[in-house]
């Protein structure tokens, strides 16, 4: 075996290996090479090289999303780890756990002119669950600060950053250890049950419960949970596309079902009791609507947090939905209420005109998305960038077997395909990315790597420019706002699907598109492209039309 001479970069890696740290995201550098020699020299570790930091980063959080345990990302000194910070960010409002281990200068090179040096010592301060700023010796001190932040990130479901600053050389390796490094177990403190019956009776006095759910992985809940839910005549349960929960009953298109709502039906739909669970709430309509009508209570069910998203929050209950459930059902009794019967009633409805709307649209961005959730297989993962693209998602039922994951911690455009490429990688399920145009060219790079999946398939809807900024209050028609909001273009996809490896198919109208999604759905040799040319100055018509005419 061949391990760093650096006894820190050893005890760093052997601490990793001892708490199943075994994947490893590594950005090319010098300053990091101890670690880089000793992760890719070990076969009890899986490495990968991104060069673009950035997409590195949410390469290493696409892979800790679908794995569920932490994913390592490894830089040099200097800027490298600032390119880590969007993605860290993410991490940290997803709750995924990602650690970074950067190397760094040694302390006395700090702020005295040395090249590619900067303060990196608790560089993430707002957005990192544990900072391990690391002395230059290997120690007992540092073994515990290492334990620590990878334990942090397992515990409490988000990034930790360990600094380390290395001394040249930097290359030179031995074939024995000279550390014996310490490993602290993870302690899980036991959470006693809460004593639900308060709740319980709340719960039977409430002829409305509305169940509404954010970002949530697959099969999390019950199916027995979920049809006691559904068959409650006193709740209705609202679900987004990122939430992967399904029930004929349930609410699945929110924006669709209250946009065209009066003020009267805000007060009929408000709820006594608000329940919620799961990650960020993409729609904005939602938001609104309960921060203006607020329910007297709103419980939150989370392990971790509970934010006050509406201005309402009376309870958090810090367990897992499923427990909370299992727990409060028994203990509820059957109740008189319209609430859910008044809300199938308002769904069919809104069905009705949804889909009158779309057989007489042109083409455009929603027709796109009738097409492309239409043409789904089985069995897969989607991923979806953020802007326009998860917005239309949220207006089409979804295939129940079809996974919905999107980067709603901060709801950026960067690092969506990335963050795909490493899910894919740690998933091994076909995935398709449904990206707008400006958030794909902005991370084109994360197609340069070495381990893109032959099954891996980017859809691209190219209305040349930011879209959504032409639905949003505040459009005008100006040179100001084609430049420098909507940042018109005319740039494909088409060289660099060439450059990197995959097949280009493209689609102008509705009926190329039909033909090309056929062929692009079907299992390849090469990873693919279909790229879609949609009408800039026609999409946002069609849209706001749309909820106009589901009164």
């Amino acid at each position: 075996m061949i391990y760093p001479k650096i006894p820190l970069a050893q005890s760093i890696i052997e601490i990793c290996l001892a708490k199943g740290l075994t994947d490893i995201v590594i950005s090319p550098g010098s300053r990091n090479a101890p670690l880089t020699v000793g992760f890719a020299n070990n076969t009890n570790f899986t490495c990968y090289s991104i060069a673009d930091e950035r997409c590195a980063a949410f390469f290493a959080a696409g892979m800790a999303q679908q794995l569920k345990k932490p994913v390592a990302v490894v830089c040099t000194s200097g800027s490298a780890l600032l390119n880590y910070y969007p993605a860290i960010a993410e991490a940290f409002y997803s709750q995924i756990p990602v650690v970074v281990i950067s190397a760094d200068r040694p302390h006395d090179k700090i702020d005295i002119g040395d090249g590619q040096t900067i303060r990196q010592e608790n560089v993430y301060a707002n957005h990192i669950l544990f900072s391990a700023n690391l002395l230059e010796d290997a120690s007992t001190e540092n073994d515990r600060l290492i334990n620590e932040a990878i334990n942090t990130a397992v515990l409490l479901k988000g990034p930790v950053h360990i600094n380390a600053p290395f001394e040249e050389p930097l290359y030179e390796t031995v074939t024995e250890l000279s550390v014996q490094s310490e490993v602290f177990n993870t302690i899980i403190d036991d959470i006693l049950p809460e004593d639900l019956t308060l709740y319980a009776n709340k719960w039977n006095e409430a002829k409305k419960k509305l169940i509404l759910v954010g970002v949530n992985d697959p099969d999390i809940i019950d199916p027995s949970i979920i049809e006691q839910l559904a068959n409650d005549p006193s709740v209705v349960v609202m679900t987004e596309t990122t939430s992967n929960l399904h029930h004929d009953s349930f609410l699945n298109n929110i924006d669709t079902i209250i946009t065209p709502f009066t003020h009267e039906d805000f007060i009929a739909y408000k709820p006594d009791i608000l329940i919620t669970f799961g990650g960020m709430v993409v729609s904005k309509r939602v938001k609104a609507w309960l921060r203006k009508y607020k329910p007297e209570e709103h419980w939150h069910i989370d392990t971790l947090r509970a934010y006050d998203t509406f201005g309402a929050l009376t309870k958090h209950f810090e367990i897992d939905a499923n427990t909370f459930f299992k727990d409060l059902l028994p203990q509820t009794i059957a109740i008189e209420s319209t609430y859910r019967e008044m809300a199938q009633k308002l769904k069919a409805y809104r069905k009705v005109k949804h889909d009158e709307y779309l057989s007489k649209i042109p083409f455009s961005d929603f027709k796109v998305f009738e097409l492309l959730i239409l043409a789904l297989p089985e069995n897969l993962q989607v991923q979806i960038s953020n802007s326009s693209a998860i917005r239309y998602m949220q207006l089409f039922d979804v295939k129940e077997s079809v996974e919905v994951f999107c980067n709603r911690g901060t709801s950026g455009i960067d690092g969506s395909t990335s963050t795909a490429v490493g899910a894919a990688v740690a998933s091994g399920k076909e995935t398709i990315v449904v990206t707008g145009d400006i958030s794909f060219l902005y991370d084109s790079n994360a197609l340069w790597n070495n381990y893109i999946p032959k099954d891996f398939k980017i859809v691209i809807i190219n209305n040349g420019g930011g879209g959504i900024f032409r639905i949003l209050p505040g459009h005008k028609e100006t040179p100001v706002f084609n430049t420098y909001f909507e940042t018109e273009h005319h740039l494909t996809a088409e060289h660099l699907a060439k450059m990197y490896g995959f097949v280009y198919q493209k689609a102008t109208n509705e009926e190329e598109l039909k033909i090309e999604l056929e062929t692009f759905m079907q299992k390849g040799a090469q990873p693919k492209i279909l790229e879609v040319f949609t009408p800039m100055h026609e999409n946002d018509k069609v849209l706001l039309q749309y909820f106009k005419e589901l009164l």
